[in-house]
């Protein structure tokens, strides 16, 4: 199978508090960053492979059925019978949604920079990892730089989410891990709260401006209610949020990184790309669930056609 996106980190089972039995109820479903934005990328008809490993266990073996499903190529997730898949509990109240992760030890934090697949990941257009994916473990940091070589090496695109997590690691550690994978992004998908508490910065433009200065090539800000800003050295949009009714924004700056990526290399240009991102991230929101509630092709294409009639038909 030939790959468009291949993505890079830790994917696992999720429980999400729903409103039903006074919020001892759970929903069983998947997500893992860079999981949800390989299935994202995937349901808008890009040719997706995942990077990981996954225990020897039901856990393990639900998430290669997901994947297989949702249409991407999991010959690159190892089975490591010394780890286990790791697993995360989503609550919610008025402050929003907080997440309870139980993933130390977890097999894809075992992962080593001998068990990435060159071939694999020289094949691609795009390799996408993300702060998490470098956050788990040191051997699965060292891994996310070897990967990142190999991609630059065989020409690849290489792609960054910042998902700056602190109860992962130190801000002072991240701060120097991410800077130099964003120094080396071709495509960097940061969201405010990260790349502020990264640079100390607070204005979107100036946030932007940091991470090009980096040496990223492309930056696209997630904005949550505000939307997104897009910007290269040599243009710079900012893109409205789509209306909706959001209950569970789990999963959504996932949702637009994968779509973007894939209407990328589907040939579109930036802003076009990031204004179907930022509706499909939208649209996730308005249901429980990283994965469940990502949006396929024709209702992305639906919600835009609705939005700007015109823009939609050419």
């Amino acid at each position: 199978m030939a790959i468009d996106i291949l993505a890079l980190g830790e994917a696992m089972v999720e429980f999400n508090q729903t409103g039903d039995g006074g919020g001892r109820h759970y929903l069983q479903g998947f997500g893992g960053d860079t999981s949800n934005a390989a299935i994202a990328a995937a349901r808008q008809g890009a040719r997706v492979g995942y990077l990981s490993a996954v225990g020897d266990d039901l856990y393990g073996r639900m998430l290669r059925e997901l994947w297989r499903r949702e249409g991407v190529d999991d010959a690159g997730v190892a089975t490591d019978p010394e780890g286990f898949t790791a697993v995360y509990f989503v609550n919610h109240d008025a402050q929003g949604h907080h997440f309870s992760f139980f993933r130390r030890g977890s097999a894809a934090s075992r992962m080593r920079p001998k068990d990435l697949p060159r071939d694999r990941i020289a094949a691609a257009k795009v390799l996408h990892l993300s702060g998490i994916s470098a956050a788990i473990s040191e051997s699965a940091c060292e891994t996310c730089f070897a990967a990142v070589e190999m991609a630059r090496g065989a020409g690849v695109r290489v792609s960054f989410d910042t998902n700056l997590r602190l109860k992962l690691w130190a801000l002072d550690r991240a701060r120097t891990v991410m800077r130099e994978l964003i120094a080396q992004a071709d495509i960097c998908l940061p969201s405010y709260e990260d790349i502020q508490a990264i640079s100390g910065l607070d204005e979107p433009d100036a946030l932007a401006d940091y991470c090009l200065g980096l040496g990223a090539k492309t930056v696209a800000l997630k904005l949550g209610a505000q939307g997104a800003l897009v910007a290269t050295g040599a243009e710079r949009h900012r893109i409205a949020p789509l209306p909706c009714t959001p209950v569970d924004a789990t999963g959504a700056g996932d949702t637009f990184g994968g779509t973007l990526l894939a209407r990328l290399v589907a040939g579109d240009d930036l802003p076009d790309a990031a204004r179907y991102a930022a509706t499909a991230a939208a649209l996730s929101t308005e249901g429980y669930g990283a994965v469940e509630p990502i949006p396929r092709a024709d209702q992305v294409r639906a919600a835009l056609a609705q939005r700007s009639p015109a823009r939609a038909a050419g």
